[in-house]
């Protein structure tokens, strides 16, 4: 799949399957029982070549997460977009400190003061509050800007394989 293409520039290429298995993932998962045998049957393939497609795609890093997305708010979850300034020679460290939260759902670099930017979601606001806490106890640094999250706003973002 990865090909090496001008100036070193990894490009990825995907055969028809992949293409089409891709589209169905972003656009019609099943919601059903055996979902992957499901999709195996749309695509004329084995459901075994199906979870060893998305295996590839996923190490590859073309699919970074596959999963439900949901209305945090309905659930009663608090979230907030957060951020913090790190020494440039921390960043793979803070990162995986941020990172390693579940509720953490982005974690980007930025030009600026606070140039680390994530998003977290907790059940409550005081687990949100002992999430933040936990992140400045494990990195040491106290400054974090939080906005809690007002308004959210869903781009669903579906790419066209064809």
């Amino acid at each position: 799949m990865p090909v090496q293409g001008q100036k070193g520039i990894v490009v990825m290429q995907f055969d028809a399957v992949d293409k089409k298995l891709l589209s169905m993932i972003q656009r019609d998962f099943p919601l059903v029982p055996e979902p992957y045998r499901e999709l195996g049957v749309a695509l004329g393939v084995p459901e075994e070549e199906v979870l060893a497609r998305l295996q590839a795609l996923m190490e590859s890093g073309v699919i970074r997460r596959l999963g439900g997305v949901f209305d945090s708010r309905k659930l009663g979850y608090s979230g907030a977009l957060c951020a913090m300034n790190v020494d440039k020679e921390r960043i793979r460290e803070v990162a995986g400190v941020v990172n390693s939260f579940t509720g953490v759902t982005h974690n980007y670099l930025r030009e600026g003061f606070f140039n680390m930017w994530f998003t977290v979601l907790a059940p409550t606001g005081a687990k949100l509050g002992e999430i933040l806490d936990e992140i400045r106890e494990r990195t040491g640094i106290r400054e974090i800007l939080t906005l809690p999250s007002e308004n959210i706003f869903k781009i669903r973002v579906n790419f066209d394989l064809d």
